[in-house]
């Protein structure tokens, strides 16, 4: 982030997608909901992905510094968040040092495809360095890109609004007033289809596939073959076995509900320890399993035509997937961010059920479901985001008790900590950088990949035995081991060796791991240390004390 500063500041000017304030100690936010609007928008026109808004830095790329708090940069993030449309917000505010004075970098993502970004429904845009209002020619240029590209948006010639469940309407049109309580009494004196307009699932009163998907008559399904409008929930035992099964079509806003009700979400007793958890609670949290379904519906690849599939096992697992790549960098990425994606592979679905509100579209739905799993002391949601699918688990139960002490006892851990440390507990890979982070804070030791929770984190959770066994000892204590055994007997063969070392290495290594760790042990007593030496024949080697080792006895 320092090098992308540095070219920034570089620049002769700014432009329509970089922009400098002042900003010594706070910013408008009316004004900051203008600038993150034109940024947008021009960002989108020109093809990028984002652009930049720094703070504490003048026009002339003198750099003044800025105190603007963590505090504020979060009340900003919420303000963008709120009063865009679609709603989007910062993708990152980096804060940086340069010759003593506190600058932060704000990232911008570019408007969705087919969306042009708007603050308190007015749009913005940018001529050079002055801000102004978006040219009706950019804005149309931004939504004419949905028609090519969005295969929700898609307009189906045939069908009409009869096609539509009258039901399905109804409860719509109760979701649209639960979002917009101000203009309860317009929006009931609407027809159905001046509704369905304004709550863009429908265009121009032509029936698109999103309307399809969420409001259509089971039976009008075949209007968007051969996509499949269908949801199976499957019951499987401890086993795998399946036992039962159901299939749930149009419309989806109806469907969820049928498939959160089949879903038997039994409660779940802690064994009692003390006041660490609470005595009973719900396998699933009703929210997770909406934001899973929406998630699911809103992010399907619908032209791969598969189905949606909800598969509940006896033993407290509950699997969603979809058909289609994950399109954010990742689940990680979408936690630490804290803001809306700036891609969908169905926006006008997606904004379709925003308006609905079924889903929103500000970032924290997934990192709500995190939350809600680290709270009851649950493992957090597993992701599987290979082979073009995306299947998310959820676990209803305890797994490791060791594990959940943890976080009990540790409160002051962080979600991006836990994470990291269910990562471990999982015997997941950390990239280098999550190594670094968990070893900074002596979370973990070892080495890579075989890392273990650390001595602090043992103590705290009574896992002192396990940190001992996982963390093994130093190489000179093993050497000194097996001099000790030729001392004694004259010599060793590689399976006294083995014996003598193999059960007492780190737990955390496999078994060739550990065949490899002995094999390095006895080369460097032999080449390196010069300490003993082979008087074995090929295969079998026959290890004795050196003539070095033998003239200084007190070595090692």
């Amino acid at each position: 982030m320092r090098e992308q500063l540095d070219t920034l500041l570089a620049l002769s000017t700014e432009n329509e997608v970089v922009e400098f304030k002042e900003a010594k100690n706070q910013f408008d936010k009316d004004k900051l909901g203008q600038y993150f609007s034109a940024l947008s928008n021009e960002a989108n026109l020109k093809g990028l992905a984002n652009t930049w808004l720094v703070f504490g830095v003048k026009n002339d790329k003198s750099v003044v510094g800025t105190t603007i708090t963590d505090a504020q940069l979060n009340d900003y993030k919420n303000e963008m968040a709120q009063h865009t449309s679609p709603r989007l917000s910062f993708e990152l505010a980096e804060r940086l040092e340069i010759n003593g004075k506190q600058v932060i970098l704000c990232k911008i993502p570019a408007a969705p495809q087919g969306q042009p970004v708007s603050w308190k429904g007015h749009y913005y845009g940018r001529d050079g360095e002055s801000l102004g209002a978006l040219h009706d020619n950019q804005r149309a240029r931004i939504k004419i890109q949905n028609t090519a590209l969005d295969w929700s948006a898609q307009i189906i010639t045939d069908a009409t609004i009869n096609d539509l469940s009258k039901e399905a309407i109804d409860f719509a049109r109760k979701q649209y007033i639960e979002k917009n309580r101000k203009i309860e009494n317009d929006i009931n004196s609407w027809d159905d289809a001046s509704f369905l307009n304004k709550a863009k699932v429908t265009i121009q009163g032509k029936i698109t596939r999103a309307a399809i998907l969420l409001l259509g008559k089971p039976e009008s399904d075949h209007f968007i073959n051969p996509a499949q409008a269908k949801i199976t929930w499957i019951l499987k035992d401890k086993d795998n076995i399946e036992k039962d099964y159901e299939h749930f079509g149009c419309p989806f806003i109806l469907t969820i509900n049928q498939v959160q009700q089949k879903i038997r979400n039994l409660k779940y007793r802690y064994i009692k320890d003390g006041t660490l958890f609470p005595d009973e609670v719900e396998q699933f949290d009703p929210y997770i399993i909406r934001e899973c379904l929406n998630n699911c519906i809103a992010h399907q690849d619908y032209t791969l035509n598969g189905k949606i599939n909800v598969v509940e096992r006896e033993d407290g697992i509950l699997t969603f997937s979809n058909s289609g790549t994950f399109i954010p960098e990742s689940v990680e990425h979408v936690i630490n961010a804290d803001a809306p994606e700036s891609r969908y592979r169905n926006p006008f679905l997606a904004n379709a059920m925003v308006n609905l509100n079924l889903i929103d579209t500000t970032g924290s739905g997934i990192k709500r479901m995190f939350n809600i799993q680290r709270k009851k002391y649950f493992p957090l949601p597993d992701y599987d985001v290979s082979n073009k699918k995306v299947q998310v688990s959820i676990i209803g139960k305890v797994l490791d008790v060791k594990y959940a002490k943890k976080l009990a006892q540790l409160p002051s851990l962080t979600l991006q900590e836990i994470i990291l440390l269910d990562k471990v507990s999982k015997a997941r890979k950390l990239t280098n950088e999550e190594a670094k982070e968990l070893k900074q804070k002596f979370l973990i030791e070892g080495r890579k990949p075989n890392y273990h929770i650390s001595s602090i984190v043992a103590i705290n959770t009574d896992e002192k035995e396990q940190y001992i066994k996982n963390r093994g000892f130093k190489d000179e204590h093993y050497k000194k081991m097996i001099l000790d055994y030729i001392n004694k007997y004259g010599s060793a063969t590689k399976e006294n060796i083995d014996q003598l070392i193999l059960d007492i290495l780190p737990a955390v290594l496999d078994e060739k791991q550990k065949s490899n760790k002995v094999r390095n042990l006895v080369y460097a007593l032999s080449k390196k240390d010069k300490l003993i030496e082979n008087k074995g024949t090929g295969r079998y080697p026959k290890w004795l004390l050196s003539l070095s080792k033998l003239e200084k006895p007190d070595k090692f």
